[in-house]
């Protein structure tokens, strides 16, 4: 059998793995690369495999860079069935939907083609077969697989695989993105079964994140002290998980008076969309105990929160010059609407500025998380005077120790372990510290590289 990379291995984006045994392809996740324009030449570029020869997929979650490419392996000929978990499936949705608006003003822009459309995004969602957590699949001949709760997003899984060829087995985990410790809506990521060969996320694996009960303390006191000051906080978060962490947040810090009750902005059609979508799959969540949903029942939502959908809607923001809070995609701030908010405030003292996810290289959220002074905006220049700090908290992504319980699992250690997903900085120093602690083999795969096993 052959393992071959075809992406988020040189860079942060793009998740693209090919298993091929004796009884068929499978490929794991089909993302988009991000970072820098979304209709990029590397996503327009050839997948490096044959399409029609792929016998069936599997998704880890729905995240753009995990799910992003799959209607053009559509496109490319590939008709087999697609698997993930329902609430992957519902959010999958929505995502490529706003996607699809997107890359067509992008194309528009940058004079590349457009990767696909609605049309091509309806087709492969057709395609979709949905399985819960634990029911165990067999999407061709000497192939199982079983999907475990990644505690990353809403429907998030790491995947186990086992292959049987000439009487033997042989077991690989994929898996996606690992969830944080102590993520306040979700359960936590399942213990890792045995495993002869993980392939293990590395965004964070040069470092620990702040404790997590630090995490709402953190909020309240930026709040605060922006608030203080007659200033708005700006917080650019990712429509899914991010933002009903943030909303979660604030939610509990009113009910107990930690922050006053100011005017709050969810500034995201897509964020407003997949909160719909947290409260459909409520029984996929875990809330903190004792966390009170509060008199109106939902976590999410609260009185002095408005909810902005439209364009029009989004611009009446502009008419409350009383302190406030927005939050508003995308996460990385390199399109979306937080730009429009960042060109009216960034250059006021009094703004605040909270990041609360990674940022990738190039990406305006990565110059301003390293003070910038300056940034361009729509093609004008704008001095940063915002405050800007940032809660690791909040991140999405389990860190170095998580990561690391991650790899050790339980029972035996894998035999080989291959680092994606992350700088290459990282990935290495996250292999020298597996060597190290844990003593295993490690590996970090070039892209397009094809490992004989």
């Amino acid at each position: 059998m052959r393992l071959s990379f075809y992406g988020a291995v040189e860079d942060v984006t793009g998740s693209c793995f090919l298993l091929e045994t004796a009884g068929g392809k499978l490929l794991i996740d089909c993302g988009m690369h991000q970072g820098e324009r979304m209709c990029s030449t590397k996503n327009l570029e050839p997948f490096g495999f044959d399409a029609t020869h792929v016998d069936a997929v599997v998704v880890t979650h729905a995240h753009f860079d995990h799910t992003g490419r799959l209607p053009n392996l559509m496109k490319d000929g590939y008709t087999g069935k697609i698997f993930m978990t329902p609430p992957t499936k519902g959010l999958v949705q929505i995502i490529l939907e706003d996607s699809v608006h997107v890359m067509a003003e992008n194309a528009k822009k940058c004079g590349d083609p457009v990767p696909y459309g609605i049309d091509e995004l309806h087709a492969m969602l057709e395609n979709v077969v949905t399985v819960p957590y634990h029911h165990v699949i067999k999407p061709f001949s000497g192939v199982s697989v079983e999907f475990f709760d990644a505690g990353h997003i809403l429907g998030s899984s790491f995947i186990r695989v086992v292959v049987d060829e000439t009487g033997e087995s042989k077991t690989f985990i994929f898996s996606g993105d690992i969830g944080n410790d102590d993520v306040p809506i979700l359960p936590d990521t399942e213990d890792r079964p045995f495993a002869d060969i993980v392939l293990c996320e590395a965004t964070y694996g040069k470092a620990d994140h702040e404790p997590a009960e630090t995490r709402e303390g953190k909020l309240a006191e930026f709040v605060k002290k922006i608030i203080g000051r007659g200033g708005t906080v700006l917080i650019p978060a990712f429509s899914v998980e991010r933002t009903q962490e943030i909303l979660f947040a604030l939610d509990q810090l009113l009910q107990r008076g930690e922050i006053p009750p100011i005017p709050m902005y969810l500034d995201s059609p897509l964020a407003i969309k997949a909160t719909e979508l947290y409260r459909h799959f409520s029984d996929h969540l875990s809330f903190e105990h004792p966390a009170s949903p509060g008199k109106d029942g939902d976590w999410f939502r609260f009185p002095s929160l408005t909810e902005t959908p439209t364009g029009t809607m989004s611009k009446m923001i502009n008419e409350d010059r009383s302190p406030k809070i927005i939050i508003a995609g995308n996460g990385m701030m390199t399109g979306g609407r937080i730009m429009h908010h960042l060109a009216r405030y960034i250059s006021d003292v009094k703004t605040g500025i909270l990041i609360v996810g990674y940022q990738a290289r190039h990406t305006m959220g990565k110059m301003i998380q390293d003070g910038a002074t300056e940034v361009s905006i729509h093609g004008d220049k704008f001095q940063v005077r915002a405050t800007v700090e940032q809660i690791h908290a909040f991140s999405a992504h389990g860190d170095q120790k998580k990561l690391t319980r991650f790899v050790q699992g339980v029972g035996a250690l894998p035999s080989t372990v291959f680092l994606v997903h992350g700088e290459q900085e990282t990935k290495e120093i996250f292999a020298t510290h597996l060597r190290t602690t844990l003593n295993v083999n490690v590996q970090i795969p070039h892209i397009t590289q094809t490992y004989e096993l």
